[in-house]
């Protein structure tokens, strides 16, 4: 488990001395370390936020412009990060800070914020400056505090018992190898004379596709793309998980075969959009990697429970998403991508299906426990897949791109209330009866939630008409309305 802590940094230039205050964590280790970097330093005993002052020569500079406060701060913060990542189990943290995490959680620096103020101190003309940690394999933005292993072990059984009706029920909405269809059915044929027309006929047609357009379909095909770690999301489930990597179990027969037909969208949008050469295929290569480095953080807490309302949810949005491309696409007259994105829609949509009948049957054995998860689930919110989505500039990538698909239609908030509303529905929890005390809560919470939603979709659609452009590497830095 691990949890990261940002560290605030305040840097005041005066005329002497350059001052560094860190605080709100214990800094008794980092004194230890310090002699490894020529700084003064004057701790606070004052708990419970610790502070240490690290002094600096003034700057050689007479005006302590932006590039040598900048390089100050970067001289420093490189230090202090080293300095102050830490282990509980190396080093003390107090009660303050550890109450806030897992008593095991593994506490690290991830970011610095510095405030600079010029020669005089005063306020008015402060800057703020923040340097993140630069860790090659690690997520661009903040995780949860992960909670593991949260079901109960005696429902580990209840799982168990459940592979037969897997087998006799799940099974049958794969679809055969052989009666699939593949990405080739739907791209030119390089072993064809009329390959080098055909790739000149897909490059016309996609000259009338907007950029905004093109950013919500890359952000759909890297999606599709980090299909490695959607299949490890699932591995982690208990009770459900491939145990061997070969299982026979209906649960891992599942999981294996699900992955290898959704191992198809991916390749197909990436092999088109390739093909169009309105698109710079290296960042998106850069972003397919990242995000698959960096996985997910879906709050299943390897809990079948969640993981499979997770899913159903999940695939129904996918479903609705491209979906929603395959219209845009024939608007702007490209009926080929129409149809690309309509077929991978109809997959979705078939393993929805399987999805919601897992939960469906969850409901049907275990009522009161099955409408707790989901309502656990919705009050953590639904993190979509590609939520750490980086490309070595944007660290928002993610919520950016998801500000497109929404001013576009091609997924919207008013889609994330739909979907709850749908499966609300379809596993019947207004109709649930025999729960406990906190069932009831959960089932009253579930029931009223969509409307909710959608009241903040209309206020988040008035702040959304006064959004900027923003820049997409994905299209060669050229800008996009939000």
């Amino acid at each position: 488990m691990a949890a990261a802590v940002p560290l605030i940094l305040l840097l005041r230039s005066g005329a002497n001395t350059t001052v560094v205050e860190a605080e709100p964590l214990p800094f008794n280790f980092l004194r230890a370390q310090a002699t490894s970097f020529p700084v003064r330093i004057d701790p606070s005993p004052e708990p419970p936020a610790p502070m240490v002052r690290f002094a600096f020569p003034p700057h050689r500079t007479r005006t302590a412009d932006r590039q040598s406060v900048r390089s100050t701060l970067n001289s420093a913060g490189a230090f202090m990060l080293r300095a102050a990542s830490v282990t509980v189990a190396s080093h003390p943290i107090p009660e303050w800070l550890r109450a806030r995490y897992h008593s095991h959680a593994v506490v690290s620096i991830n970011c610095l914020l510095f405030q600079y103020w010029p020669a005089g101190g005063r306020v008015r003309g402060s800057r703020w400056f923040r340097i993140e940690s630069k860790k090659t394999f690690a997520p661009p933005k903040e995780v949860h505090v992960q909670v593991t292993h949260s079901m109960p072990p005696q429902k580990m059984e209840i799982f168990q018992s459940l592979d037969g009706w897997a087998r006799d029920n799940l099974l049958l909405h794969l679809k055969p190898v052989e009666k699939c269809w593949q990405p080739q059915d739907f791209l030119p044929d390089p072993a064809s004379d009329g390959f080098h027309d055909e790739v000149k006929e897909l490059r016309e047609r996609a000259k009338e596709i907007p950029d905004d357009y093109l950013v919500c379909l890359v952000g759909d095909m890297i999606t599709e793309e980090a299909l490695p770690t959607y299949q490890t999301m699932l591995n982690t489930l208990d009770g459900v998980r491939d145990e061997t990597g070969a299982s026979p179990t209906a649960w891992a027969v599942w999981t294996r075969a699900w992955t290898a037909e959704e191992n198809r969208h991916g390749d197909l949008l990436n092999k088109y959009l390739y093909l169009t050469g309105r698109v710079d295929m290296r960042q998106i290569e850069k972003t397919i990697q990242y995000l698959i480095g960096s996985g997910m953080d879906p709050r299943t807490e390897n809990n079948p429970y969640l993981g499979f309302i997770y899913t159903s949810f999940q695939e129904r949005a996918t479903f609705i998403s491209h979906g929603n491309t395959a219209r845009h696409a024939k608007d702007f007259g490209d009926l080929k991508l129409a149809q690309i994105c309509g077929i991978i829609a109809s997959d979705e949509k078939r393993h929805e299906t399987a999805y919601t009948k897992i939960v469906e049957k969850l409901f049907e054995i275990d009522p009161d426990g099955t409408v707790l998860a989901l309502a656990d689930m919705m009050r953590k919110k639904i993190a979509m897949p590609a939520h750490l989505m980086f490309d070595g500039q944007d660290e928002k990538l993610f919520d950016h791109f998801s500000m497109v698909a929404q001013r576009l239609g091609v997924y919207t908030a008013r889609d994330y209330a739909d979907i709850l509303e749908f499966l609300v529905g379809r596993w019947k929890v207004p109709e649930l009866t025999g729960l406990s005390g906190e069932g009831h809560k959960a089932q009253d919470y579930l029931c009223t939630l969509a409307g909710r939603i959608r009241k903040l979709d209309e206020r988040a659609q008035s702040r959304a008409k006064q959004a900027g452009k923003m820049p997409f590497s994905w299209v060669y830095g050229r800008e996009v309305q939000m």
